[in-house]
């Protein structure tokens, strides 16, 4: 183990005022370093070790331009264990302090596989001392705190790329392509899947910390949450609570509505907007994700996910929104039918549905044209596509405003079902990311940080 531990008055003081003027130099503000070249290797570390890391890692094993160099995360027996193994053979350092592992070991890049609630506040340090970012999604945990991040990465002319991997997949982006350059006509409505929102958490009795972990871990791995007293279903459940996430499980709003609603971005041309309207369609109940009475059927894309949300049980609402154009985008789906992991396109011409390596449409001529790509891993490729853009300094194909946007309608979906509004048509402004008549969804486009953890100062 690199790196020493530390007291809580050197995380308080280096989450807060400290870093608004961080005592990092970025290695390229001296001409050194800087990113690598057309033929070299990216220097890579990675944030946050739990199975998401692991499964990044062993995809992209023996990615040409990829040498991970480092890893790091603040409970100390995973980076041991996350070391041991997928990398013991690799010479990789490990740290629990992420800032020291930056600027010990000077990567191009980081990958940040953390919590959604701490990856802001790691993002815009690691922004900051000088690395372009590979951040999971959900990006943010607020859509205020994203537009921050999107701020830090063009102020300091960073390469990033957001973990909806279905953009970097062929046949996902040439059936997107279909539909934006107008195989269909007009596209007159969207429907995607009513996802399931995050529930809210009830303290339990503090139970024993694991072995390995103490106060000051806890404190650090809470970040800008209420500092509540340790308990496993915290530590290990984070994805199902709001003040985590936004509803990060399978069949979630954050978890897999990152993804189908950053398709439908992909195939509405909308990357950088979002919609004019938003209806909330009914009341918001606690819910199965769907009868699963239905007999699949042999153009049901997401026929593979339904077992995987069929245990999933949470808030949901039917919601519809609309874009300037006129596209209605009726998010109301349930989990034992159609793209859990994309939508379908309904226009003048007929329907495509687009789910993560697979399309279906009616008629089927609409994509018997051409011949589409065959099916593809897509984090291989998304990886592969931040090394090339980290080289060419040019935009990845998740670039972070778009991961903005995909976010956006995630949590804008959870505002308006806390909101209540049914059958009221509320209009946001996708340029001020604000609502212009409803206040109260307005109050819920940030969270209130734990004091010592804010984001740092954009300087």
């Amino acid at each position: 183990m690199s790196g020493r531990k530390w007291t809580r008055r050197e995380v308080l003081k280096a989450g807060g005022a400290a870093l608004a003027f961080p005592h990092f130099i970025p290695r390229r503000a001296f001409g050194v370093g800087g990113p690598a070249g057309a033929d070299e290797q990216v220097k890579v570390a990675i944030i946050g070790l739990g199975g998401r890391a692991g499964g990044v890692v062993d995809e992209c094993r023996g990615l040409p331009g990829l040498r991970i160099i480092a890893v790091a995360d603040c409970f100390a027996p995973r980076v041991d264990a996350f070391i041991s193994r997928h990398g013991k053979d690799q010479s990789w350092k490990g740290y629990e302090d992420f800032r020291k592992m930056i600027e010990r070991e000077k990567p191009d890049g980081v990958m940040i596989e953390t919590t959604t609630h701490a990856r802001a506040w790691i993002a815009v340090i690691a922004m900051q001392m000088g690395c372009d970012a590979y951040i999971e999604k959900p990006m943010s945990l607020s859509i205020a705190e994203g537009r921050y991040m999107v701020q830090a990465a063009r102020k300091y002319n960073r390469v990033t790329q957001v973990g909806t991997q279905q953009r970097s997949i062929p046949i996902n982006n040439w059936a997107s392509d279909l539909v934006k350059n107008g195989t269909l006509g007009k596209v007159r409505a969207v429907i995607a899947p009513n996802f399931v929102g995050p529930s809210q958490w009830t303290d339990q009795p503090e139970a024993a910390m694991p072995k390995g972990g103490g106060d000051r871990w806890w404190d650090v791995w809470t970040n800008q949450a209420v500092l509540r007293p340790y308990h496993p279903q915290l530590h290990f459940g984070w994805p199902k609570w709001r003040d985590y996430d936004g509803g990060g499980e399978c069949f979630g709003v954050t978890g897999w509505g990152t993804h189908s609603y950053d398709q439908v971005n992909r195939a509405l041309g909308t990357d950088e907007t979002g919609p004019a309207e938003i209806r909330l369609e009914e009341e918001v109940k606690v819910s199965n994700t769907g009868k699963f009475s239905r007999p699949r059927g042999e153009e049901d894309t997401g026929a593979d996910y339904h077992a995987m949300a069929q245990p999933v049980v949470g808030p949901r609402a039917k919601i519809t929104m609309k874009f300037a154009s006129g596209t209605e985008l009726k998010l109301h789906l349930d989990g034992d039918r159609g793209p859990g992991l994309g939508a379908i396109f309904i226009g003048e011409k007929g329907k495509i549905e687009i789910n993560r390596n697979q399309i279906a449409a009616d008629p089927k001529e609409i994509v018997a044209g051409a011949e589409a790509p065959g099916p593809e891993r897509g984090t291989p490729h998304h990886v592969q596509n931040w090394l090339e853009c980290i080289k060419s300094r040019k935009r990845c194909n998740a670039d972070i405003e778009y991961g903005q946007r995909s976010t956006t309608l995630c949590y804008l979906v959870n505002i308006v079902r806390a909101a209540g509004k049914v059958g009221e048509i509320l209009h946001w402004d996708p340029k001020l990311e604000r609502f212009t008549d409803c206040d109260e969804g307005n109050k819920l486009l940030d969270r209130e940080r734990r004091k010592g953890w804010e984001l740092p100062g954009l300087t």
